[in-house]
């Protein structure tokens, strides 16, 4: 798939079966577009709003039966198709209009709270296509996406900073005696790493508890998750190789990091530990 965003995963890869590629395309540019209008350009707070709008509303059309404007006419068939459960498409725009009006977050649990609907529904939106919708496969699926949207925020601390985002819990950043003025200096300290050593881990314990999923998916499916793990790992690994220090150096993947990734996929999920206390999305 054609895909103007780098993205830490693959997207509708070759790895897919043809026939689940269609709906994840599908869904995939709804939740981009989505994303985008909370996110890039010059829009006011109450513009963005509005057009989010529209999107609600097509859910809603979509839901009802009705046609909704041809620019959701694709979605509409895949979810008439597949019987999506659109509450999951709700959820990731409640979290994009999340972005719109909130900007920081008291701790980790709130960060998990917006991961639970900008990030997890992917997840289980994918499973439903799959056919494998059980509560465990479900878990793992939400530990899975968390870890990715964690890694996603460490990997983008400046990026976030230019909107005036900080994903950072605000009691992580008391215990490590950061603030906000180190993040607008792009100040590196001994402290900032050990902040996000930290953060690092949370988001690799989560990856690693939810990686046995690959297991319980068929075929081709099982390798692009595996694929998907392996990408927020690395990103991670990376991160902490440079010491946190995302400022000077944004971690991304190159074509030798897919190498390694595509060498580490078939032992994805082996050894998996279990999740800290509080730590399950």
């Amino acid at each position: 798939m054609s895909v103007d965003h780098y993205e830490n995963f693959p997207v509708a890869s070759l790895l897919l079966p043809a026939r689940l590629r269609r709906p994840i395309e599908a869904i995939y540019r709804f939740a981009r577009a989505a994303d985008d209008i909370a996110d890039e350009g010059q829009l006011s707070a109450s513009e963005r709003r509005e057009q989010l709008g529209a999107y609600y509303a097509a859910l809603d059309t979509i839901a009802a039966g009705a046609h909704p404007a041809p620019e959701f006419a694709e979605l509409a068939a895949i979810a008439k198709e597949w019987q999506l459960p659109l509450q999951l498409l709700r959820d990731l725009l409640d979290a994009f209009s999340q972005d719109i009006d909130k900007a920081r977050y008291a701790d980790h649990a709130e960060v998990l709270d917006y991961c639970r609907r900008s990030a997890n529904p992917v997840g289980r939106l994918l499973l439903h296509l799959a056919g494998c919708s059980g509560e465990n496969e479900l878990r793992r699926s939400d530990a899975i996406c968390s870890g990715l949207q964690l890694a996603n925020f460490w990997q983008d601390i400046a990026i976030d900073w230019q909107k005036d985002r900080v994903y950072l819990p605000q009691t992580d950043l008391a215990r490590f005696g950061i603030d906000e003025a180190q993040i607008a200096e792009a100040r590196w300290s001994p402290a900032w790493a050990a902040l996000l050593d930290f953060e690092i881990d949370r988001a690799e314990h989560l990856l690693r508890y939810g990686a046995p999923l690959v297991h319980a998916l068929p075929g081709r499916l099982g390798w692009e998750i595996r694929l998907t793990v392996q990408g927020g790992l690395r990103i991670l690994e990376k991160t902490r190789r440079v010491r946190g220090d995302v400022f000077r150096q944004r971690p991304t993947l190159g074509v030798s990091d897919w190498l390694r990734m595509s060498l580490r996929a078939p032992f994805t999920g082996l050894g998996a530990s279990s999740l800290p206390a509080g730590a399950q999305p």
